[in-house]
């Protein structure tokens, strides 16, 4: 009766545990939707990053609205492309630092921890247009010199072969697979870029180049039928509205 009685637990143990599993989906039949899926229905799990090079990157992205995420949605995709092994640099406009920022920001330590995420800024102090202390014609001086370095970029990009994998600690312009140009929009909104000048650089990028736009709450109709994404992040409610300020960890 104990023999009898032992195994019964045993194999109510088992049956137990299998049920469990594929509960869990670690191991799906044959029947299970899952099983189709690219994974095979399994979790995927993290690897080591290597260089590699993207399949069908070439398209022009624009992020505009009043929402706040146009810059965090950005990012996202640079350390979605940086994880693939795919090289990926962020040239920042307009955002040199301000009263409510303090000098240290979340998403440069992040970046720097990543291999083939690379960033610049070329921002000047304060916001253009406001009265917190900046000079505008020192905001212009900026904006300029950075299109200038975006144009580098791209040119650095045209002559790499961005079909190939790109060294992860490479130089930006030796080639990158996307190139982010973070708050351009908001640049030439402010009238300190020729939105010509942005279609030029988006229309003459080279082919398989990833071009990312972000900024402007104004709607950029001169990249309509030039950008391949445009998308508009709406706000619906701000705390800045209420008078909060930026926090660490969120806006900066």
């Amino acid at each position: 009766m104990t023999t009898n009685h032992d195994d019964g637990d045993d194999g109510a143990s088992t049956d137990g545990d299998d049920d469990q599993t594929q509960a869990d989906g670690e191991t799906p039949t044959d029947d299970d939707p899952a099983v189709r899926t690219p994974g095979g229905g399994t979790a995927p799990e993290p690897e080591p990053i290597e260089p590699a090079a993207p399949e069908e990157f070439g398209l022009v992205q624009a992020w505009w609205g009043d929402g706040k995420g146009k810059t965090t949605a950005a990012m996202g995709m640079g350390f979605r492309a940086a994880g693939h092994g795919y090289r990926v640099h962020m040239l920042q406009f307009m955002k040199g630092g301000a009263d409510s920022v303090e000098g240290v920001r979340g998403e440069y330590n992040a970046i720097a921890a990543v291999p083939g995420f690379s960033y610049e800024n070329a921002g000047h102090y304060g916001w253009h247009g406001l009265l917190d202390g900046s000079a505008d014609d020192e905001h212009e001086v900026k904006a300029t010199a950075a299109f200038e370095r975006a144009e580098a970029l791209a040119a650095g990009a045209a002559e790499a072969d961005l079909t190939s994998p790109l060294p992860l600690d490479g130089d930006p312009e030796s080639g990158v697979h996307v190139l982010i140009l973070d708050e351009l929009l908001y640049a030439v909104d402010r009238g300190l870029v020729d939105p010509d000048d942005v279609v030029e650089l988006a229309a003459s990028k080279p082919e398989n180049l990833e071009l990312v736009l972000t900024g402007s709450h104004a709607e950029p109709e001169y990249l309509d039928g030039v950008a391949d994404l445009i998308t508009n992040v709406r706000k619906v409610a701000h705390p800045f509205d209420d008078g909060q300020r930026a926090r660490r960890g969120t806006e900066y």
